[in-house]
């Protein structure tokens, strides 16, 4: 099995975020967000998602790497035209920070390809001036 990368032609990922003020506790240093991930496969054939890696950054630069399988418990197959969403969440030690990482996804030939998941930022609205 080869891996190639997709270069999000194939598949357009869209994030949106909110700050859960009732799960934080900024005098303990703790912020929680939730987010929402809608995958559209835009190619010609079906596609699974396999795994993920996060890369998460906060305010302060410290990073954390969370790889595991699939997403939310399940590893979607998607086919073309269709669309996956799903809802999770990130508690970080600062007011503000960012999320990326990359899909592994196999396609119905058995080849393996990476998606980009593109860098997008976590912000409660106490760390904004």
């Amino acid at each position: 099995m080869s891996l190639k990368k997709a270069l999000n032609t194939e598949f357009q990922i869209t994030t949106t975020t909110a700050y859960v003020e009732s799960e934080s506790a900024p005098d303990q240093h703790r912020f929680f967000f939730a987010y929402k991930i809608t995958i559209k496969n835009v190619g010609s054939s079906t596609a699974q998602l396999m795994s993920r890696h996060w890369i998460i950054t906060d305010a302060l630069g410290h990073i954390e790497e969370v790889r595991g399988p699939g997403v939310v418990g399940l590893q979607p197959k998607i086919t073309a035209g269709q669309s996956f969403e799903y809802d999770s969440a990130c508690p970080l030690k600062t007011s503000s920070g960012s999320m990326r990482g990359f899909y592994h996804f196999v396609d119905e030939d058995g080849e393996s390809f990476e998606v980009e998941i593109p860098e997008f930022y976590l912000i409660a609205p106490t760390a904004i001036h």
